[in-house]
């Protein structure tokens, strides 16, 4: 069987501490699958009779590579699915499994740009624009990768990539799309709408989060997408809006104080996620609300988790979702973890640190 060289992969852990991620080669025969990591390149081999539970998934334009060797699993991805009908093969006459298929989180920036409450297909354009000091106090609503423990680190392809939009690009009131075309991720969309306002009993008319009363912030912008391998692993992202007036924001957050908005939330995000062209979106059952703590009295918090299938990952993890709001500034905390009762002190803390910058900067903007 042919060997096959395949270049522009990312590995995460490093092979030894500190060692590179990226840029990785991968180098497979029948023999060994050897790594070359880093600039100048430093090679790792490994025999395929020591890599164990190897899997190979294609998924939303990517691939991803797991093997354990030495007690330890690693991941490979990459961007682009050039050579992997030939991966394919070496890797299932190994005795490896090969999922094919269409992504089950394969969702558009069109559709990543509506994730978070209030940006609905239907709202308006604003004509009143803000200047730079609100745009910059938006950006440092977000999360850092500062606020999180060592071992974490940002991740351009992380799963939450996919319902995120890039760190840093700004979507502001007058930004536009292509029409609402029948696609999946529209239907996808449409699908979430569903099962949130069926959940919360609100009709789409008067829905803000994703019905037709939606109103567009003047900016929103992104964190990183942040990923760890301790405990399980697991990733942290953040999309801080700003509205031009603080009514809009009392009026979003008054539908979010309604009883059931947390669980119902991350219900619809877990649907967003799963949706896909032809298939069913209905949530995936047990989602549970959550009340993070709130230091400052003003400051809003609401939130939920839900257990869901993460396809390139081939593992389960919990969806976690949590709207703060105050001010001018409603912020989203999404996150995947392999236990929300296990990561609650870390996502407490978060949302405490998204709490003090939206009191402070609503403090600075009155």
């Amino acid at each position: 069987m042919s060997a096959v060289a395949s270049a522009d992969w990312s590995v995460r852990p490093p092979f030894v501490p500190n060692g590179p991620t990226e840029p990785v080669t991968l180098l497979v025969d029948d023999a060994a699958l050897t790594q070359l990591a880093g600039v100048p390149p430093v090679a790792w081999q490994t025999p395929w009779s020591e890599l164990g539970d190897v899997e190979l998934v294609r998924a939303a334009g990517r691939v991803g590579l797991a093997a354990t060797v030495g007690g330890v699993r690693y991941l490979w991805r990459r961007r682009g699915v050039e050579g992997f009908d030939a991966l394919a093969a070496l890797v299932e006459a190994h005795g490896g499994v090969v999922r094919r298929g269409r992504p089950r989180l394969a969702l558009v920036v069109v559709a990543a740009a509506v994730l978070v409450a209030s940006v609905a297909a239907g709202a308006v354009a604003w004509l009143v624009r803000r200047g730079p000091d609100e745009l910059a106090s938006a950006r440092g609503a977000n999360l850092t990768l500062a606020d999180l423990p060592p071992g974490w680190f940002a991740n351009t392809e992380g799963v939450l990539s996919y319902i995120v939009p890039p760190a840093d690009k700004v979507y502001t009131s007058t930004t536009t799309t292509a029409p609402r075309a029948s696609t999946s991720a529209n239907r996808a969309f449409d699908a979430a709408a569903s099962v949130f306002q069926g959940c919360l009993g609100v009709s789409a008319r008067a829905d803000r989060v994703y019905g037709s009363a939606g109103q567009q912030p003047d900016y929103q912008v992104s964190s990183a997408v942040f990923e760890s391998n301790l405990g399980g692993g697991g990733e942290i992202a953040s999309v801080a809006q700003y509205y031009r007036t603080t009514t809009m924001v009392r009026r979003d957050t008054a539908e979010m104080g309604r009883a059931g908005f947390g669980r119902c939330f991350v219900d619809s995000q877990a649907a967003l996620l799963l949706g896909e062209e032809g298939q069913s979106t209905a949530a995936p059952p047990g989602a549970l609300s959550w009340r993070p703590h709130t230091l400052l009295s003003s400051v809003f918090a609401r939130g939920g988790y839900v257990r869901l299938d993460v396809p390139l990952l081939s593992v389960r993890l919990q969806l976690v979702v949590a709207v703060v709001t105050h001010g001018h500034y409603e912020v989203t905390l999404d996150a995947l973890v392999p236990s929300f009762q296990r990561a609650r002190g870390l996502l407490d803390a978060l949302v405490a640190t998204i709490q003090s910058r939206v009191s402070a900067a609503s403090a600075r903007a009155a």
